[in-house]
């Protein structure tokens, strides 16, 4: 689900309901550690050191099930914040108080969380023990609380909506970010924040604007009136801070992806385990070979094997020229963006072979080879998994007279992945030998035909050196092994590789997408994952229309969702009507308008999105299996993690990492802060931050 309709809030009933059970003792035990913490008039150095607090960098989530803690998880997950969860519906969950949020470690106090989750500001009953146990806690360590989603009211440093604010729906609403907020958590926005509005007839998302208090400081805001009016703010009361949101939201809407970010770093002070980029890499597969053309008669593709009859030859393919390549170039130029070009040279070579012996669009592409990255493709682009038996639609694998199945060799498989290799460097174009894309993601399992890799595909990845072959992200999201290699997901952009018109897209996406009674496939009813269109699009129209915004918005969702994987498309995309250019103009329009100059579009080779995924996982494994240990003390930050396991961390500019002789300035800026993938130096066992506050 990319976006979707959200219920009006809990919050405003649920701030009424009577109270959760806890015990009072909680709340007494918390207030006396805050009075012990202030006992000493004239301590001791060494009493100073240990009353400065530990605080764990560790996450508390208190989870109601609602669509908004969800979207924060989900963003706490996703960028390696660890966290503990708790959840509210759970009979058999842990009371909160003074002994599960804190205790003493080698004689210093100790927060266990640094930051706190909660549904509302008052998810455990206002009178709770609970509540009291969690509001001592907070200002005795200065621990921030987000309050996922609540209403305009007092209670949180807001006037009620009827005193000049604004409450219904705020689909397609203009968002401001506000001078406070651009000082602060969302520094790496540009300053504006469209609401989604993708579908007229449905409510997308509610909120609660109100005009700020005393002791309300509003982040984002919109016009109500003559005035405006908050919908993200801190309210500081009481001596503690909270991070009042007051609109429904859930994880894939572009306005909570967008404000994801801060949300984190205001939460936890700037401060954190994981870091979050914004990335976006384009693979355009099939260069210098020609693609088949979707028949709409037919509605198959003849050339692919796809159509009763096929004999594979197919009719007016879909290559390129050197008027796409040359666009392509300056289109680079202009939009400031790198493509990757994945390359089959044996097919351009045959078809320099079958049109005189000469082929401008090669010569043009090879001229310009230091504009782009470079991917081996394969030579030909065979199927390298199993032996095709395209004698039947959809084609089957090919059996030996045992029943065994035929699988293309493993000398067949390497001449594919060497000799395209080599005719890139002969003609001086600069391509990684670590990184390759198999045609069709073909030698990977393929279901339902082929449901285990080919088994001499990881042979033939090792002959050749081959660290990182791409999978397709919407078959096998997960990385995994084969062999030595890992894969590198891909997600496939809806733009068709068999057509190179705008009508031809519409129509076969007419065909995918709509009821068999509107003269489609009927694969949209058959196919509970997915939707048809209520009447068939406007093949004049249709592409500008419906398919560019909904691709970009898919795309964006991906890049602001910290997700490093390439997209993909074909050479044929850069061909005839040139389809791929609205897309990523959009998409990267929409981005710029965004986010400001500190927060860059990261754009990785397929060798550094392998490496990224490959880290995660492995960061995942040792948070699971609670192997990590970080926390803060005044400003020095420590983490250590599993020997092998590199860390991701975040902090404030001006941060350094101890050396075993001085220190050095930490991690890369990014949105406003510093990030790393990081690991003890020579001859340490920990990660030891200094803050520039220290």
């Amino acid at each position: 689900m990319e976006s979707g309709r959200i219920r009006a809030p809990r919050t405003a009933h649920r701030a009424r309901t009577a109270p959760r059970t806890g015990t009072p003792r909680g709340a007494r035990v918390a207030v006396l550690a805050a009075a012990a913490l202030l006992a000493t008039v004239v301590p001791s150095a060494q009493a100073v050191a240990a009353t400065v607090p530990r605080v764990d960098l560790t996450v508390l989530v208190v989870d109601d099930g609602g669509s908004a803690v969800e979207a924060i998880t989900a963003e706490l997950k996703g960028s390696g914040v660890p966290y503990r969860r708790i959840d509210l519906d759970d009979p058999n969950r842990p009371v909160l108080d003074a002994a599960f949020l804190s205790d003493t470690v080698d004689g210093r106090p100790r927060a266990k969380y640094q930051g706190v989750v909660l549904p509302h500001e008052s998810a455990f009953g206002p009178d709770s023990a609970e509540h009291t146990a969690l509001q001592a806690y907070e200002r005795t360590f200065g621990i921030p609380q987000v309050d996922a989603y609540t209403w305009s009211h007092p209670g949180v440093g807001l006037d009620y909506t009827d005193q000049g604010g604004y409450s219904g729906v705020l689909d397609g609403a203009t968002a401001g970010v506000t001078a406070a907020g651009k000082a602060g958590p969302f520094r790496y926005l540009a300053g504006s924040l469209a609401f989604e509005d993708n579908d007229p007839a449905i409510a997308e998302s509610y909120g609660y604007a109100g005009r700020p208090r005393a002791g309300y400081t509003s982040y984002v805001d919109i016009p109500v009136g003559g005035g405006r009016a908050s919908l993200v703010g801190e309210y500081a009361a009481d001596g503690r801070r909270e991070l009042v949101v007051t609109f429904a939201y859930n994880q894939y809407q572009r306005q909570f992806r967008s404000l994801a970010r801060g949300i984190v770093e205001w939460l936890t002070q700037g401060v954190h385990l994981g870091q979050s980029r914004n990335y976006l890499s384009v693979h355009v597969d099939d260069v210098f070979a020609p693609d088949a053309r979707w028949d709409a008669t037919l509605d198959c593709t003849p050339g692919d094997f796809d159509c009763v009859g096929d004999d594979g030859e197919g009719v007016n393919p879909i290559r390129m020229t050197a008027a796409d390549a040359q666009y392509a170039a300056a289109w680079q130029k202009a939009s400031g963006f790198t493509l990757d070009m994945v390359y089959n040279g044996g097919q351009g070579e045959q078809w320099k072979t079958e049109h005189g012996g000469t082929d401008p669009l090669t010569d043009r592409l090879v001229a310009d080879r230091a504009q782009y990255r470079w991917i081996n493709h394969t030579y030909t682009h065979p199927f390298l998994g199993c032996v095709q038996d395209n004698t039947v639609v959809p084609w089957q694998c090919a059996k030996d007279t045992a029943g065994k199945t035929l699988w293309v060799s493993r000398s067949e498989l390497s001449a594919q992945i060497r000799d395209n290799h080599n005719w890139a460097v002969g003609k001086g174009i600069s391509v990684d030998r670590g990184e390759l894309v198999t045609g069709e993601h073909s030698g990977l399992k393929t279901l339902p035909q082929q449901p285990v890799d080919n088994p001499n595909l990881a042979g033939a990845l090792a002959d050749n050196g081959v660290k990182w072959t791409a999978s397709d992200n919407s078959r096998e999201p997960q990385q995994r092994a084969v062999g030595a290699a890992k894969t590198v997901p891909r997600h496939p952009m809806n733009v068709y590789y068999n057509v190179g018109t705008a009508a031809e897209m519409t129509d076969e996406y007419n065909w995918i997408y709509t009821s068999r009674a509107d003269g489609g496939s009927g694969i949209c009813e058959s196919n509970p994952a997915s939707t048809c269109l209520p009447a068939p699009l406007d093949t004049a129209t249709g592409y500008a229309d419906r398919i560019v915004p909904q691709e970009a918005r898919t795309a964006l969702s991906h890049v602001l969702g910290n997700d490093p994987r390439p997209h993909y498309v074909h050479q044929s995309n850069l061909a005839e009507e040139r389809l791929l250019y609205p897309v990523l103009d959009r998409v990267l329009a929409d981005y710029r308008a965004l986010f400001a100059a500190n927060t860059p579009l990261v754009n990785p080779a397929q060798r550094d999105v392998g490496t990224e995924l490959h880290r995660r996982t492995a960061w995942d494994q040792a948070l699971a299996a609670g192997k990590v240990t970080a926390y803060r003390i005044g400003g020095t930050v420590t983490v250590k993690a599993p020997a092998g396991v590199t860390a991701p961390l975040t902090a404030p500019e001006g941060t350094r990492k101890r050396l075993l002789l001085g220190s050095a300035v930490f991690g890369s800026p990014y949105a406003g802060t510093r990030s790393a993938w990081t690991a003890p130096e020579l001859l340490q066992s920990t990660v030891t931050l200094t803050l520039p506050t220290a």
